[in-house]
């Protein structure tokens, strides 16, 4: 069982194992060959039957064990008392094994094919699992197989959620009740049956029933693993939402094709630069949505009559996606003159946005946004990477927003999009204020999971009010908790710090004035042409998980270096992006640039002093070495891939993350794989490269 030790084995027991599994052995061998040869004789089903008794994990062997049922049905298909004794015998193994070990996988999937061929006797079931649950009540394939035999004695949901009750009464750590309850009332407040609806009501009740096993046994964890599934249904929208979009609602872009502009006259947190005069259009759902396309977002222009291409953002070949994005192309504009356009975008005004568990978007949402083409200037345009972008102090001042800006800096009020979206119910609002009270004494006793719940209280309470408030209130007080947890459960504390860096980046982006502490101009922006040279600066906060990405759809310059950042996934809905600076981080692998392919913007990146080429194995993402067994895109040709030198076999992630990449500045040094070999390689595969670790290339 968990969390008890090992004995060591005595001399007389390792012996006796020994002869086992030389048994055992024997057995098997003896049933692979009986298996091969398809013999079903007396002999060799008695055979497997010892072996299944012996060893219930051989799933071999109760594969077997189907194929001799089969056989022997077939024989006596004549006579309903032979058919009826070969089934019993046969769930009779399975009760013999399932004693041997009761949370055996393949005895109990081998007991339901059994059921399946229409031999029932499911009150005997039923009384097999109650023996096998009062043995171990949290034993989860018993609980599997209660819902297998519940369904075909059409027992109601209701029936079973009263068990549950009883079970857990009986004893508060049957975890597996709890789950079990969860699942149940998930499928009654859906179809909204009798007494499970409103929701509200039910979850009340939930949440006077669970307190009662939390305060019992405070350091019990199943009442608290149901309580954050409770807490959970309180906070979390069902349907799929609007939550943020670039261009901003209202804002007024600056579309250039000029790498550099002298003008004042505007916000350059507004401007942005496109060669071919496009513009990105993101959408940011709170939930993977499918179904965006032309039918169900429209656009309305004096330009824009053709069909968008809407694509999601993501590394895989899914339709569900939480951002997705289209590119407005803006007709040319003649020299020395400037044109505006007003764009409408209307989201979700009929059906067909769908979320991963089937709900619809049912709030139709509309904003608008103007855009200005700058003329293009006579002279000819510098290629940005000309100039080497330096990440140091010195060539960064704090933004000093101008006086004669005509709107707003940063449009923080306008980067989530509440028009239509519901305001959070005052049960909601007062469910989670009465928690909060409720759990701020156990969370003084330096119960670890109390101090865990109530920062997730916190955090909720403050999540439903900012729309309203731009704030978030318990911010600080959650910091310290998370500081005190990554203290009081080592163990743990890289979920900490998680948690840790997405409410740091929650206070950060919440209002306008805690965003522009972070924003700095680069020095020499006319000369240096790095977007709109505003670089919103994430450095030395111990970042060790990237979030907020919607309030940061605008940023063209990041700087995220000196952080503990092991992940960037996010970050590919930051499509304006065109420096990024993820040096000094703990990037263990190039897999983990992975969202880096979707930022087609992206020309100057620094990834030096990493951890990249210190693993062998990416185990966070992959088993096996070969891109052939992954969801990326492979569709590249080794044998139009220059290497340089390096050897394609064992840089293939390096190919498959840089080859569509446009850089024209890059940094590696300080990392494992950065070795002379596979900076050719890069060489090779970025021709846009102009500088590499410093180093002018061309």
């Amino acid at each position: 069982m968990h969390g008890r030790p090992r004995k060591a084995a005595k001399p007389e027991d390792e012996a006796a194992s020994a002869a086992q599994a030389q048994e055992l052995r024997a057995l098997q061998s003896q049933l692979l060959s009986n298996h091969h040869n398809k013999i079903y004789t007396d002999e060799a089903q008695q055979l497997s039957a010892k072996l299944v008794q012996q060893n219930p994990e051989s799933y071999t062997a109760w594969n077997y064990r189907k194929l001799v049922v089969q056989h022997n049905l077939a024989q006596s298909e004549s006579d309903p008392d032979s058919l009826k004794s070969i089934l019993d015998q046969e769930l009779e193994l399975v009760e013999s094994a399932l004693k041997q070990n009761f949370k055996s996988y393949g005895a109990w999937h081998h007991r339901k094919w059994v059921l399946s061929k229409g031999h029932l006797v499911l009150d005997r079931e039923l009384k097999l699992l109650k023996r096998f649950q009062q043995l171990d009540p949290r034993n989860f394939n018993a609980w599997n197989y209660r819902r297998f035999v519940a369904a075909l004695l059409n027992r109601s949901e209701e029936e079973e959620l009263d068990y549950t009750r009883e079970m857990i009464e009986h004893n508060f750590s049957n975890y597996s009740a709890w789950h079990n309850r969860s699942v149940l009332l998930c499928n009654l407040m859906k179809k909204k049956s009798q007494g499970y609806f409103p929701k509200e009501k039910v979850l009340n009740d939930e949440y006077e029933h669970v307190h009662d096993a939390i305060f019992t046994d405070p350091d019990d964890q199943s009442g608290w693993f149901y309580y954050l599934w409770l807490l959970d249904q309180t906070v979390k929208t069902d349907a799929p939402l609007l939550v943020a979009s670039w261009p901003a609602h209202e804002s007024d872009v600056i579309l250039s094709r000029n790498r550099r502009s002298d003008d004042s006259s505007f916000s350059l947190f507004d401007s942005f630069h496109s060669d071919s005069g496009t513009i990105p259009l993101i959408l940011y759902f709170n939930q993977a949505v499918e179904g965006v396309n032309s039918s169900t977002i429209t656009i309305e222009s004096s330009f824009c009559t053709e069909d968008l291409n809407w694509k999601p953002l993501l590394q895989n070949n899914s339709q569900l996606s939480q951002v997705w994005v289209t590119h407005i192309k803006f007709p040319d504009v003649k020299p020395h003159s400037s044109e505006a356009y007003q764009l409408k975008i209307s989201v979700g005004q009929s059906q067909g946005i769908i979320s991963a568990s089937g709900i619809h978007y049912s709030h139709p949402t509309q904003f608008a946004f103007n855009v200005c083409l700058r003329p293009i200037e006579t002279e000819p345009a510098t290629k940005q990477g000309g100039h080497r972008i330096l990440w140091r102090d010195e060539n960064f001042h704090v933004y000093q927003p101008q006086s004669q800006e005509p709107y707003e800096v940063v449009p923080i009020d306008q980067l989530v999009i509440n028009d239509h979206e519901p305001v959070a119910s005052n049960w909601r609002a007062e469910t989670v204020a009465n928690e909060i009270a409720l759990f701020r004494e156990l969370s003084e006793l330096n119960c670890k999971i109390g101090k865990l719940t109530l920062a997730r209280l916190l955090t909720a309470h403050d999540v439903m009010l900012s729309p309203r408030t731009s704030k978030m209130a318990h911010s600080e007080v959650v910091l310290e908790l998370y500081t005190d947890l990554i203290k009081l459960d080592p163990l743990h504390s890289q979920y900490y710090k998680d948690e840790h860096s997405l409410v740091l980046l929650r206070k950060v982006t919440s209002n306008r004035e805690s965003l522009l502490n972070h924003c700095f101009s680069y020095k020499n922006l006319a000369s240096s042409s790095i977007g709109n040279g505003i670089c919103l600066r994430l450095s030395n906060l111990s970042l060790s998980r990237m979030g907020s990405i919607e309030k940061l759809l605008w940023v063209q310059m990041l700087d995220l270096s000196h952080n503990e950042l092991r992940s960037i996934d996010g970050l590919e809905a930051m499509q304006l992006l065109s420096c990024l600076n993820l040096s000094n981080n703990k990037l263990g692998s190039l897999t983990a640039l992975g969202p880096l392919r979707l930022l087609k913007s992206l020309e100057v990146l620094d990834i030096s002093y990493n951890e990249i080429g210190s693993h062998t194995i990416d185990t966070t993402r992959y088993l096996c070495s070969t891109p052939l067994s992954h969801t990326e895109e492979t569709s590249w040709n080794s044998d139009k891939i220059v290497t340089g030198g390096a050897s394609l076999k064992d840089n293939w992630e390096a190919v498959l993350i840089f080859k569509s990449m446009s850089l024209t500045q890059l940094a590696v040094v300080g990392n494992a794989i950065s070795g002379e070999n596979f900076k050719s390689l890069l060489v090779k595969l970025v021709p846009t490269l102009e500088w590499l670790d410093g180093d002018k290339l061309h």
